[in-house]
């Protein structure tokens, strides 16, 4: 999810077409192309430019309702959908069949081109995380570049968050109880939610920074971050 203010100025954007199964994006204002994944301006007279990102979550409607009970959801435009317009719900599936266009000599070297990932950027520095492997080992503690981060699994198995796990200059340690999936640190036995914040014991009301963070292919990821490391425990 990008801002839409470039240098102060409002811009609209329109899809133009499609780039290895990523959106090219068409602003009205200047009529350059946007790449989704980067939020880079790769054509047109902003070409290099960048869109600000801007604070996001991928999670399931249960944890978003769970979490914001109150909160509003966007219903189907009713002219798009008798259109027939949108997606099907198997869209992903149909996806799966879709020859992967790359610049890559082998992206399947690692993992397989389309294994599903959390991509995380971070310090300069990047890591794909598979979510198969992060359902197996939740959460995952671990560092990319100079930055200690945990990436958590919500109960869900689907929704995860990344944080920075170092507070007052001290990387902390996780662990998972998975008969109560409560999370605690190893070091003051405080309690955590999916937040990354603190809600009981000494660091109660303490919270971790969040790292923003990507679901996407491998081959889609590392096409785009070509000095990725990747998660293989």
């Amino acid at each position: 999810m990008w801002e839409t203010t470039v240098d102060g100025r409002v811009l609209h954007f329109h899809l133009a077409g499609i780039n290895n199964q990523n959106f090219i994006m068409r602003d009205d204002e200047t009529g350059s192309w946007w790449q989704q994944v980067t939020g880079e301006c790769v054509f047109g007279p902003m070409k290099g430019r960048r869109l600000k990102l801007a604070d996001f979550d991928e999670l399931t409607f249960a944890e978003w309702k769970r979490e914001s009970p109150k909160g509003r959801v966007l219903r189907p435009d009713p002219r798009v959908e008798a259109a027939g317009r949108y997606e099907s719900a198997d869209w992903e599936k149909q996806m799966q069949r879709v020859p992967v266009a790359t610049l890559l000599a082998d992206p399947n070297a690692v993992l397989p081109a389309r294994t599903l990932v959390v991509g995380v950027e971070t310090g300069g520095a990047a890591k794909a995380y598979p979510v198969d492997a992060l359902q197996k080992q939740n959460p995952i503690i671990d560092v990319i570049g100079a930055t200690p981060v945990l990436v958590l699994l919500a109960e869900d198995g689907k929704s995860v968050r990344v944080f920075d796990r170092r507070l007052d200059g001290r990387a902390l340690e996780f662990f998972l109880k998975p008969e109560s999936f409560a999370l605690f640190d190893s070091e003051t036995g405080s309690q955590w939610d999916f937040n990354g914040a603190a809600t009981s014991g000494a660091l109660a009301g303490r919270r971790l920074l969040k790292i923003p963070s990507l679901k996407d292919y491998w081959f889609d990821w590392k096409t785009y971050h070509p000095d990725t490391g990747a998660y293989l425990h």
